[in-house]
């Protein structure tokens, strides 16, 4: 026993030598320098981008974002029963698993045996096998001198809150594709709307040029051009329907239930527009975007993989521990003390040759965090131009939203007048059909340039990391 206490005392001090010649060639790096951000996102107004204000977009919850409490309600259905948001947090119990196991890895295993040994030997030709019975209990003990085991359980806590930001990431979207049908069913239904009610209207000045003909005004010509209008007319109401079935159908997916109608209280005309919340400062990308939090995760890890493959060169010492009872019967077991035993060794186990297998494997782990710090700067490129490419959107789509208002009430008026001007004799059938044809196609286009600026507000709050408080 004295021999064994003076080879761990021996150990012991190898290795506080290796320690303190080693202490300074440590393999960690650090984190990658974040990237200078400009002052603000290409798009935005200075009325609209400071930080310090508590309605930032991406800081507020989607049920504050938007104003329609059924779109609120759609994406509650679809934060519940979503079946990609169920597979990315099953993702983080799995990684929770994996964490807690290296967390444990500090500790010392222990286990619990029973033997029974049967030793053959001869004496002068005769066999003879003694038995041997030993039940015992076993320790080991890897000690962490350079941080192999704790580099192990860093990257193993990194993979867990990258799952974490992949699930906010998978939320932010779900909540944005959401929003972006709702609007879009929105913006069919006033289309179907707005179609029926010129079908009205078509149907209205054929029954005009049906009497004009009548009385010998006009030709059999003007009857069929504007039957021709009504049917194409008609010809879109069964398309528009169609539209809307598909995106309930592709709600409901979302929502995680069988295909079905979605219900809606709200036109597109009346849903809220907020355009005056602000948008914060493109440095904020790195506390409200869960891609790109998990993208910096990511390089964490990847560093604590280098820290670990690096320590893998130095070597290993392990501290075992056994006791017991052994004896030559079962039954001398409990013959104590005589039947006891006890082994405590130290062992240091330096890597010399792995075929150069240590070496690849550190390489390689630099290539990986190499890899992960360039995703890192790409995942910033990426959030800032998603963000200014969603704002000069949005402005021009607001514009464009203007000057269609203008043109829809103008048509409108030009429809009226073309009315009484036919039925007065100074406008022909052609510049009817033609201002009607024309109202239609304007009014159309208000209602898709509405669901546009609606659907670039949703795609600038996920943009910006909103929608996973």
């Amino acid at each position: 026993m004295k021999k064994r206490i003076n080879v761990l005392l021996l150990a012991g001090m190898l290795i506080l030598v290796c320690a303190s010649m080693t202490a300074c060639s440590g393999t960690r790096e650090s984190m990658p320098q974040d990237k200078a951000f400009p002052a603000g996102y290409r798009g935005s107004s200075p009325a609209v981008s400071g930080a310090s204000a508590d309605t930032v977009i991406a800081k507020l919850p989607y049920r504050s974002f938007f104003a329609d409490k059924t779109l609120c309600a759609l994406i509650d259905t679809a934060v519940v029963n979503n079946i990609d948001l169920q597979i990315a947090l099953k993702n983080i119990d799995y990684a929770e698993q994996l964490r807690n196991s290296a967390k444990l890895g500090i500790l010392p295993s222990l286990s619990v045996g029973v033997q029974d040994i049967h030793n053959k030997s001869s004496d002068n030709g005769a066999q003879k096998t003694p038995q041997e019975y030993i039940a015992s209990v076993s320790s080991s003990w890897e000690l962490d001198i350079w941080g192999k085991i704790r580099s192990r359980s860093q990257s193993a806590l990194a993979a867990y809150l990258k799952t974490q930001e992949a699930a906010k990431a998978v939320r932010t979207r779900l909540v944005a594709d959401v929003a972006a049908g709702y609007y879009n069913l929105l913006m069919l239904d006033a289309q179907l709307a707005l179609s029926k009610k010129n079908l009205a209207l078509a149907d209205t000045t054929l029954k005009m040029i049906q009497l004009q003909y009548t009385a010998g005004q006009v030709s059999g010509l003007a009857i069929r051009q504007q039957e021709a209008a009504r049917q194409s007319i008609a010809g879109s109401i069964p398309l528009i329907e169609q539209n809307i079935a598909l995106q309930e159908n592709a709600l409901s997916t979302l929502c995680g239930r069988m295909p079905g109608p979605i219900r809606r209280n709200q036109l597109l005309f009346n849903a809220k527009v907020v355009d005056d919340l602000s948008i914060g400062i493109p440095a904020a990308v790195l506390q409200n975007r869960p891609d790109v939090r998990a993208a910096e995760l990511a390089v964490r890890g990847a560093s604590a993989d280098v820290d670990e493959a690096g320590a893998a060169f130095y070597p290993s010492i392990i501290v075992t521990a056994q006791g017991g009872v052994s004896a030559l019967k079962s039954s001398d077991w409990f013959n104590v003390p005589g039947s006891l035993f006890s082994v405590l060794q130290g062992s240091l186990l330096q890597p010399l040759f792995q075929r150069g297998q240590l070496k690849a494997n550190y390489e390689q782990s630099k290539i990986k965090r190499d890899q992960a710090e360039l995703s890192f700067k790409q995942s910033l490129l990426n959030a800032v131009a998603e963000v200014s490419d969603a704002l000069v959107r949005l402005e021009k789509i607001k514009e464009q939203e203007v000057i269609a208002e203008e043109r829809v009430a103008t048509l409108q008026k030009a429809v009226t007048n073309s009315g009484m001007l036919f039925q007065s004799g100074l406008a022909t059938y052609l510049e009817v059909i033609v201002v009607q044809t024309n109202s239609l196609g304007a009014e159309l286009n208000l209602a898709d340039l509405r669901r546009q600026h609606l659907a670039a507000l949703a795609e600038l709050y996920r943009s910006l990391g909103g929608g996973w408080r």
